[in-house]
């Protein structure tokens, strides 16, 4: 059943149970995403999405909510375009975001300061270099759960990482920090073609911005299928 309600002032139809995200980008109305993943079940982490609904108090994710008749809407108002800007402002003050294009340009169309919280404590890690398809570099992980979703319900039902830790010290790890190789992982690679900030990137990828040739990255390979 269709059902008609305000977007930033344009009448919407929207089919019901149809979230606001679904029922804006059929519209032509742009509201930003980064955890959100056409793959994977939309989970309200970023809270980049979020909107303003007439008569809510709080800001409404956008992703997970769903339109009703009658509802007002703005996807741009003063009220959201802070809010995300402090989402991007605390997310550029923590993590290494030279990788993440699109947040990037987040960044710049909602005029948020990379340096606004100069003393904020920043995530570090050592790149995981463990297995032959993919490196994970946890300094660039914001959160996003997608490589959790895939890896699990969402697709490939591996279960081969997930959440690790509590407040600022969570981050995605194997169980009990194994290696990738000691987990029940596939190496099929989608948690690598989800992930949005190049803490997941393809080990060929790494190699060659580390300066190895194409020619010396094939000798590698080869030696490693010869000690299999």
């Amino acid at each position: 059943m269709a059902i008609t309600f305000s977007m930033d002032g344009k009448e919407i139809t929207a089919e019901e149970n149809q979230t606001l995200l679904e029922a804006a980008r059929e519209n032509g109305i742009d509201i930003p995403t980064i955890c959100f993943h056409e793959a994977t079940t939309a989970n309200a982490l970023c809270r980049i999405c979020v909107v303003e609904v007439e008569g809510m108090r709080t800001l409404q994710p956008a992703c997970i909510i769903k339109a009703a008749s009658q509802m007002k809407v703005q996807t741009r108002s003063e009220r959201v375009v802070r809010a995300r800007r402090t989402i991007l402002e605390m997310l550029a003050s923590t993590m290494d975001l030279s990788e993440s294009p699109e947040i990037q340009k987040m960044m710049k169309d909602y005029g948020a300061d990379a340096n606004r919280f100069p003393d904020a404590e920043r995530r570090e890690s050592e790149v995981k270099d463990d297995n032959p398809m993919y490196v994970r570099d946890y300094s660039k992980c914001l959160l996003c759960w997608r490589c959790v979703q895939v890896c699990a319900e969402d697709a490939q039902y591996t279960f081969a990482i997930n959440f690790s830790g509590r407040g600022f010290e969570t981050q995605i790890a194997t169980f009990y920090d194994r290696t990738i190789p000691e987990t029940s992982c596939v190496l099929c690679g989608q948690c690598v073609a989800v992930c949005p900030t190049g803490a997941l990137k393809p080990k060929r990828e790494f190699l060659l911005e580390q300066g190895m040739t194409p020619q010396q990255i094939g000798v590698l390979n080869s030696g490693r299928k010869k000690r299999k």
